[in-house]
């Protein structure tokens, strides 16, 4: 069974997800934030999805940050609607600066990132996910 990790953003929402035997974690999809239960639902309908994980938003001092409560209700409304496939929070605090550093590093342009502005927060679902996966071992 599967994992999938959210990378929840006001606007647009990473998603990553795990292969079967949960030995590696790809990019799945950026999704608009407003489509993301839906999309979500659809998936699991697809997929067998063990359980979910959502990056939990913090400052670098450990403070919660404007986004906590937007994925708080998220959190809340998907375990209420889907108590069958446990969501849990994953401490995401630089994800987006790795994500970045990692498009870089990967050779893509200047260009491509500001087309493709989503990349980002697929990569950092990805990140949220991998963490969590060594962390699970």
């Amino acid at each position: 069974m599967r994992v999938l990790a959210i990378d929840y953003g006001r606007k647009r929402t990473g998603l990553a997800v795990t292969d079967p035997s949960q030995l590696i974690a790809g990019g799945l999809a950026t999704v608009e934030t407003s489509k993301l239960f839906a999309f979500i639902e659809e998936y699991i309908k697809k997929e067998n999805v063990e359980r979910i994980v959502i990056g939990k938003p913090t400052q670098p001092n450990g403070q919660p940050s404007e986004n906590l409560q937007r994925v708080q209700q998220f959190f809340n409304r998907w375990k209420n609607a889907h108590p069958e496939i446990p969501i849990e929070y994953y401490d995401e605090r630089f994800t987006s600066v790795l994500a970045h550093q990692a498009i870089i590093a990967g050779g893509i342009g200047k260009k491509k990132r500001r087309e493709d502005k989503g990349l980002v927060d697929k990569i950092s679902a990805v990140i949220i996910l991998e963490d969590w996966l060594q962390a699970h071992k």
